[in-house]
This record gives C-alpha cells, sequence and structure tokens, in this order.
C-alpha cells in the first residue's frame, strides 16, 4: 500500500498538465497495531499534513468545514452489511467489533440498521487485542449462543486472535461476515474454515485487492492535485502558497499559513472536484465531503487447486435509487463445507395458518407459532394476527383458508330423517289399515255405535297429521316454511275436532237415555259435522292472519353454532305460531273435560276412557315439546317438533282404535246387536 502511495505521487509529479514546476513530497506513518502508535501518528499528521479517516463522525460539516475523503464513510458499509443479512433472510446474528473508533462506530450504524431492518442481533460484544479477559468473555458468549451468522468488524490482529480462540476449525454450522481486515487472517485460511461471505464491503475488500485499494490511494493524491491544475474550468493554480519570488521546492501546505479567504478558496475548489482518473473511475465529493459509496461484495472461494480466491457476487452503489442500490447474487455463493444457504433464525418462519406470538422478555425475533382458532384464518407466512372468516364463511381445518360454512338442516337422506320418514308413512299405513278395516265391518253395532261418520274422518285427519311430518323434512324453502306451520295446524285441529265430537256424542248419547231428555235432536250428525267445520275455521282463520302479517320464512342461523349454518324456518310471527298451539291446547283441554265426565258411563262401547287416555298422552307429549323445542339446537329442532307429531298421532290412533279392532279381529262374538243389548239390559 506505501509504494500504491509512492506510484501515485510520482504518477503526479511526471505529470505536465497537473502540477508544472511543482513536486509533492510525502511522510508515511503506520499504527504498528497499536493505539499508542496510532494516535501518535495522527497527532503527527494534525500538525503537519492532512488527517483522513472513514469514521461518520468526520461527515458532520460543521464541525469538520474543510475535511475531505475518497474513501466512504463506515455509515456505508454499516448498512451495506445489515442489507446483506436481511438479503439472505438471517434474523437472528451475532455482532463482535473491536473495542476502537472503527469497531465501535461502524456497530453502532450496523445495530440501528439492523433494528430498521427487523434483524435481530442475539449478542453485542467487543474486545481489544490487550484485553484477554474479554476477549474470553466474547468466546464464551460466541458458543452458548443460538444465531449461526457472526457479524464481525475487526481488525487483522483482532481476528487473528478470536479465531484462535474459538478453534473454529471444530466449530461447524457457523457464517461469518464482517469488515476490515481480518479477511486475510491466517488462522482463516482452512479448508473447513466457516468463513464464507466477505461482509466488509468496499474499502475493507479492496484492502486484499491491491487493484480495488489503489483506486483510493490513487484518488486521494490527484484530489489534491487536481484543484491546482491547469485543466479547463480548474485554473486555480494562484492557491499555493508561494513567496514572491517563487514557490518552493519543498512546498508544505498549512493551513495556519493560509489566509481565510485562500482557505476558503481552497475548500470551495475541492467541493467541485470533479473528473474521470486514467483508470476510469469518476471522482466527485458528496455533501459531506466523502466519497460516493461503491461497493464490491465478495464470497471467499477455494478452487479445485485448493487454493482461495474471493469472487464477486454483488454491489451496493449508494449513488443509485434506493431500490436499486444493492445487488446480491446467491446462486454464485459458495456456502462454508458446500452446504446449502443457511439459515440463522431464532425461531423457524410461521406457516400459513398460525400467528406469531412473542416470547416474554426476548426479541421480537423469538416467537411461538400460534394455530389460528377456530373461525380465523392467516393466509400468509409469519402472519402477526389472524383474519376473522365473515359471516358464512368458516376456517378450514388448515386454518388458511376461509371456506363457505357447512349448511344443516333435515335431510331425507341422513339417518334421522329416513327414521323419522319410516314412521310417518308407518303410521300412514297403519291408518289406512284400521280405515280399511272399519269400511269392511261399517255394519256392524261397534263401528255404528259411535258415530261411523266421525271416526272416518278422525282417521283421514290422522292420516293428514302423518303426511304432515313429512313436510318438516328437507331444505326449507319460502313455500315448504309457510306450509308446514299451517298444515299442522289445521289438520291437528281436524284431528282434536272429531275427538271432541265424538267425546260429546257419547256423553249426550248417554244423557239422552234419562227419562224426559232428548238432547240428541241438538247434536245430530248435521250438528256434529258443523262443529267440526266451525272448530278447523277458527285455526284456519288463525292461519290466513299468520301468513298475512308474518309468515314464516327460510333463515340463515350463523349464531347457534360457529361453525356451521342452520337452515331453518324461522316463525316470523311468534305470537301467530303459539296462537295456533294454543288453540290447539284448548280443544285439547275441552276435549280432555268431556271425556272425563263420561268416563264413569257403561263400558261397552264406551269411547270415553279411551279419549281421555289418549288425550293424557297427547298432552304430555305437547307439555314437554314446549321445552324441548325451545332448547334443541339446529335440526333437532325439527326433529322433536316432528317427534311431538307422530307421538301424539300414535297415541290417538293406538287408544282409541286399537280396542275395537281388538274386538273386530279377535272377539267378533262381542260385535253384535245381540251382545249390545244384552250388556245395556245388564
Amino acid at each position: 500500500m506505501a509504494q500504491i502511495m509512492v506510484f501515485a505521487i510520482e504518477e503526479i509529479n511526471r505529470s505536465e498538465s497537473l502540477l508544472p514546476n511543482v513536486s509533492i513530497g510525502y511522510r508515511i506513518y503506520d499504527t504498528c497495531g497499536s493505539r499508542q502508535s496510532a494516535m501518535s501518528a495522527t497527532m503527527r499528521l494534525m500538525n503537519g499534513q492532512d488527517h483522513s479517516a472513514s469514521c461518520e463522525c468526520l461527515s458532520n460539516r460543521k464541525d469538520y468545514p474543510s475535511f475531505f475523503r475518497t474513501i466512504a464513510s463506515d455509515y456505508h458499509q454499516g448498512r451495506a452489511l445489515a442489507y446483506i443479512v436481511k438479503h439472505l433472510g438471517w434474523s437472528w446474528v451475532g455482532a463482535v467489533n473491536s473495542d476502537n473508533d472503527y469497531g465501535n462506530n461502524v456497530m453502532s450504524i450496523f445495530l440501528n440498521t439492523a433494528q430498521k431492518e427487523e434483524i435481530c442481533v442475539e449478542y453485542s460484544v467487543k474486545f481489544y487485542r490487550t484485553e484477554p479477559e474479554k476477549l474470553k468473555k466474547v468466546v464464551e458468549t460466541i458458543k452458548k449462543s443460538t444465531a449461526k451468522v457472526i457479524v464481525a468488524f475487526v481488525s487483522l490482529i483482532e481476528m487473528d486472535l478470536l479465531t484462535e480462540q474459538l478453534n473454529i476449525q471444530n466449530i461447524t454450522g457457523f457464517q461469518l461476515i464482517g469488515g476490515e481486515g481480518w479477511i486475510t487472517a491466517k488462522s482463516l485460511i482452512t479448508p473447513n474454515s466457516f468463513l464464507v461471505l466477505g461482509g466488509s464491503l468496499g474499502f475493507a475488500f479492496r484492502k486484499i485487492n491491491i487493484e480495488g485499494f489503489s483506486d483510493y490511494v490513487i484518488k486521494s493524491f490527484w484530489d489534491t492535485a487536481f484543484p491546482c491544475s491547469k485543466t479547463e474550468g480548474n485554473s486555480s493554480q494562484d492557491t499555493l502558497i508561494c513567496k514572491q519570488a517563487g514557490c518552493e521546492k519543498s512546498l508544505t501546505i498549512q493551513p495556519k499559513r493560509v489566509s481565510t479567504y485562500v482557505f476558503m478558496y481552497v475548500v470551495e475548489a475541492l467541493k467541485k472536484v470533479n473528473f474521470t482518473v486514467k483508470f476510469g473511475d469518476h471522482v466527485w465529493f458528496d455533501s459531506t465531503g466523502g466519497a460516493v459509496a461503491h461497493y464490491e461484495v465478495v464470497n471467499w472461494q477455494q478452487d479445485s487447486n485448493r487454493s482461495f480466491q474471493f469472487k464477486p457476487v454483488g454491489y451496493f452503489d449508494a449513488s443509485l435509487p434506493p431500490d436499486q442500490s444493492f445487488m446480491l447474487k446467491t446462486e454464485n455463493i459458495i456456502w462454508a463445507g458446500g452446504q446449502l444457504e443457511p439459515r440463522s433464525v431464532c425461531s423457524e418462519s410461521c406457516p400459513p395458518g398460525t400467528r406469531k406470538a412473542a416470547q416474554k422478555g426476548r426479541p421480537v425475533c423469538c416467537y411461538d407459532c400460534i394455530p389460528c382458532a377456530e373461525g380465523e384464518i392467516s393466509n400468509e407466512t409469519d402472519s402477526i394476527n389472524c383474519k376473522q372468516c365473515p359471516g358464512e364463511y368458516w376456517s378450514n381445518a388448515e386454518r388458511n383458508q376461509c371456506v363457505l360454512k357447512a349448511v344443516e338442516f333435515l335431510s331425507f337422506t341422513e339417518m334421522m330423517g329416513i327414521v323419522l320418514v319410516f314412521f310417518s308413512l308407518f303410521g300412514v299405513g297403519l291408518t289406512a289399515l284400521v280405515a280399511i278395516l272399519f269400511y269392511s265391518k261399517k255394519e256392524t253395532p261397534i263401528v255404528k255405535a259411535n258415530n261411523s261418520e266421525l271416526s272416518f274422518l278422525l282417521l283421514f285427519s290422522l292420516t293428514l297429521c302423518f303426511l304432515c311430518s313429512l313436510t318438516f323434512i328437507g331444505r326449507p324453502t319460502e313455500w315448504s316454511c309457510m306450509l308446514r306451520h299451517t298444515a299442522f295446524g289445521i289438520t291437528f285441529v281436524l284431528c282434536i275436532s272429531c275427538v271432541l265430537g265424538k267425546t260429546i256424542v257419547v256423553l249426550m248419547a248417554f244423557k239422552a237415555t234419562l227419562p224426559g231428555i232428548n238432547v240428541m235432536k241438538w247434536f245430530g250428525p248435521a250438528q256434529q259435522r258443523l262443529s267440526v267445520l266451525a272448530f278447523t275455521l277458527i285455526q284456519v282463520l288463525i292461519c290466513l292472519l299468520w301468513l298475512t302479517i308474518s309468515p314464516p320464512f327460510p333463515h340463515k342461523n350463523i349464531k347457534y353454532y360457529k361453525e356451521k349454518i342452520i337452515l331453518e324456518c324461522s316463525l316470523g310471527s311468534t305470537l301467530g305460531f303459539w296462537a295456533v298451539l294454543g288453540y290447539i291446547g284448548l280443544l285439547a283441554v275441552l276435549c280432555f273435560i268431556f271425556a272425563f265426565l263420561a268416563r264413569t258411563l257403561p263400558d261397552n262401547f264406551n269411547e270415553a276412557k279411551f279419549i281421555t287416555f289418549s288425550l293424557l298422552i297427547f298432552c304430555a307429549v305437547w307439555i314437554t315439546f314446549i321445552p324441548a323445542y325451545v332448547s334443541s339446537p339446529g335440526k333437532f329442532t325439527v326433529a322433536v317438533e316432528i317427534f311431538a307429531i307422530l307421538a301424539s298421532s300414535f297415541g290417538l290412533l293406538f287408544c282409541i282404535f286399537a280396542p275395537k279392532c281388538y274386538i273386530i279381529l279377535f272377539k267378533s262374538d262381542q260385535n253384535t246387536k245381540l251382545y249390545y243389548i244384552n250388556s245395556i239390559s245388564c
């Protein structure tokens, strides 16, 4: 590097256009790896010659208005290192730096940029070559850490000491990027070294690349000579401090001898420097007095001869727009040990379907992956929050997509629906068989004695009751919702009206046998038919009002179950529904009262006891139906309603008609007029 400096000075002195009749000299100082030597050299430079450095602190034009440098500020180097780490997806790194101005300043820049780029630094430690105890602590920290990438800003000597302590060849799985001159550390040049990516970019890299580093040395001397040259547009030879007799051969430019005017003129001239050296590099200063940062990213690679070379794999150019300033070709990088691109994270990425939950007391890069709750999804990697699915949607099993909720209703194809259909049709068939049996025996006393017309009408209404239960099964539609409730209400009123008519007939028939009482003329067949019609018309009117004011309609219930939609029939007007049920209950109570009054009448062909028992079953079913209906979820609400319809229908069918069928089929001797007369006389 000293030879490069001498070469640059001699190039200028040989030029006839740069500094005619003027030769420049030089003094070379070496820090010798010692703070004392560095301080001594610095003081001598400040008291005699220029002073230069890469420290970002020197970019402050208020404190250093006349400072210029051809090397870029460490500010760019620290940022570029952070961009490399970010680009490679390393969110969990360790950091080591020399405890000197360079190490501390550039590490501070790196840490600030890393924080902005959401890179977590597990540890940041520093040491100096004369502090063995600190070095041991640094080594222990590295060994205990979980980060697989170490960012280092250390000098050659510190890197040698660090690698010797770490015994690098026995540590695997680490990747190292960093800065300053440690790239040439002899202890790292081993076949099993974990060093793969040089991160010191620019100046630090060019230190081990004679061509690259020479650029900075040559540019610095050309910058000094250029304002004093005869180049067109920059004739500033008069800025040289000369004696009246001419310029001295051993001229020394000292700021304390320069007048304020001339000093300002020199500074302004340096600000305007803008030229291209013969190597092709463009030279100019930015607003801070520094050269524009242009760094090359290199990868330490071993060739077939087992020798190591630095291969360019990217660049950082601060003069370009932010989205174009950094480029890294990861496909050209050879990683340590020939392994795949390494990962260094505190926590692995959270896949879709989960969210990140910070671990208490740890950096933000350390987190747990919590599965999204039911009904929530995350469709991105490393999602912070899970999103709630819209009303009619629900999360799939993987919690990464909202899908339409399953729609539930009592269908004909499911087992419960099939069972209910079977019992409904079984009831229809059984009722039809009873009707056929009664029709075939219509001339027998047991059929005639209890008003056969009402018996057949009752069997017809029971058939409708069994069939109306089918309207409750299947996908609810606007028409089916209106039909199921009104059909249920009207058919049951028709059924109970027939039972009520039969009860009144029994009661009137036996009252008519008393002397002087002839009430049957007031409740003959015509009156019986009229009463059934009147009771049924009242229910029809209630249903019409219900359908007119606020009819039942299909409704998607998303409140009862979160994961599915209950497709049900909303009642529309609850008052209408309970009015229908209430009217049925009223008729049932009246029927029960009349049947209870007739229970003591003669047993032969007396239906009163059987009607009483059937109505007890009917009332018990519908009283238990109310709480079951209110508390049953989803399609079970419909199933409960169908069960109540079937149970009460079967109760009426068996209690009223089973005893008669038994006599017709198995006790035919009791189904005679003679037996009936004898039973009355007894």
